[in-house]
């Protein structure tokens, strides 16, 4: 019998069976009280994922789009400083200089962010910062807090991306300080790829651009959002909403703390996996960073392909992430977020052994490590 792949990826993630059979019903009116109230029982989870009392809107678009809805709306022809440690920080600059002047902050992938520069820029007349709070491309969490009170301290605006952390771990948007926020469908959410999520604090509206993009208009979103019952301003793509209205909905019943501490301790599990094999992770930390709960980079040891790895996991049926641009062939990702649990834990764990073992790479139990922390 044909089975469906498990995806352990950093998103996309398995769909619960609720969701997508809520994008299966017939049509209504995005002009209508039925979906008014999806959207704004929606966006109420939403704000609490995000830790925000602030206005949150929902775009048809991807996470890139919430991201350059920040940028376009709020740091038009403004200094901004983007901090990249991997893959989304740089695509983060990239969106950015399309819209004003850009310094970029490099460091290794995977290694700190330099904090002390960061504020040397503030200090210089920068008005926006950009981060990303967890670089799944690099299995690293970015500090949020002591950027959020940099920006405060010298009056920058602070752009943050939470595609990949809201949902599946602490994020306290207001007490940080980040006045712009986005998340994607796909990730922490579990629901299907198509929607982006932005929350905006007043400090950004009382700085919004009066040049600003027509789909990605906040300013726009804000009206329609304001109205009953709730709209978007252009048609929206009912059926993800559904889906995420439904995604949502089942967070609720799983409870946030507790949603919380499911991502961590999936996230503990490989980690304690890796420890027992003897596979490095790839993160270099310091006191202001940490390992990423939602995904986890790991080397590739030695006398072991990228090919080899992934591809002997991929005939069990399941799905794993490789490095990305220059570290191919370097690392490899497991996923740890959405509806998944013990069972697809474990289940991607055995593979990943079975797999270093037949290379010959000395691989002690890590799936033993691993349902020690799961069960405990």
């Amino acid at each position: 019998m044909e089975q469906e792949p498990l995806l352990m990826i950093p998103g996309p993630v398995p769909i619960p069976q609720r969701v997508r059979a809520a994008m299966t019903r017939q049509a209504i009116n995005h002009r209508g009280p039925e979906f008014g109230a999806a959207y704004a029982e929606t966006v109420r989870t939403l704000k609490t994922l995000f830790g925000t009392a602030n206005e949150l809107y929902i775009i048809s678009g991807s996470g890139s789009a919430g991201m350059e809805a920040g940028i376009a709306n709020f740091a038009r022809d403004k200094r901004i400083v983007s901090l990249v440690n991997g893959k989304f920080g740089d695509r983060f600059a990239k969106i950015a200089e399309r819209y004003g002047t850009v310094t970029v902050l490099d460091s290794e992938w995977g290694t700190p962010l330099d904090l002390e520069r960061l504020e040397r820029e503030l200090e210089a007349g920068a008005e926006v910062v950009t981060m990303v709070h967890n670089e799944t491309s690099a299995g690293i969490k970015n500090p949020a807090p002591e950027v959020g009170r940099l920006a405060r301290k010298h009056d920058a605006l602070f752009i943050m991306d939470g595609v990949t952390s809201i949902g599946g771990d602490d994020v306290r948007m207001d007490e940080w300080g980040v006045d712009i926020a986005v998340v994607g469908s796909q990730k922490c959410l579990a629901a299907p790829a198509g929607l982006a999520a932005i929350a905006v604090g007043d400090r950004a509206w009382d700085r919004i651009s009066e040049k600003r993009p027509f789909y990605l208009d906040m300013a726009a979103y804000r009206k329609s959002g304001r109205g009953t019952p709730m709209e978007t301003p252009y048609t929206p793509a009912v059926p993800l909403f559904l889906a995420l209205h439904e995604a949502c909905t089942i967070i609720d019943e799983e409870g946030v703390p507790a949603r919380i501490a499911r991502h961590r301790r999936m996230a503990d599990a490989v980690r304690a996996a890796a420890e027992a094999w003897g596979v490095d992770l790839f993160p270099t930390l310091d006191e202001h960073h940490a390992y990423s709960n939602t995904a986890t980079a790991l080397r590739i040891p030695d006398g072991l392909t990228d090919k080899d790895l992934r591809g002997t996991v991929k005939k069990f049926g399941i799905e794993i992430a490789g490095g990305q641009d220059h570290l191919k062939g370097k690392i490899f990702r497991i996923g740890t977020m959405g509806g998944v649990g013990a069972q697809e834990i474990l289940a991607t764990l055995a593979a990943v052994q079975f797999t270093l073992k037949k290379s010959g790479v000395a691989a002690d139990d890590g799936v033993e490590a691993a349902a020690g922390v799961l069960l405990g």
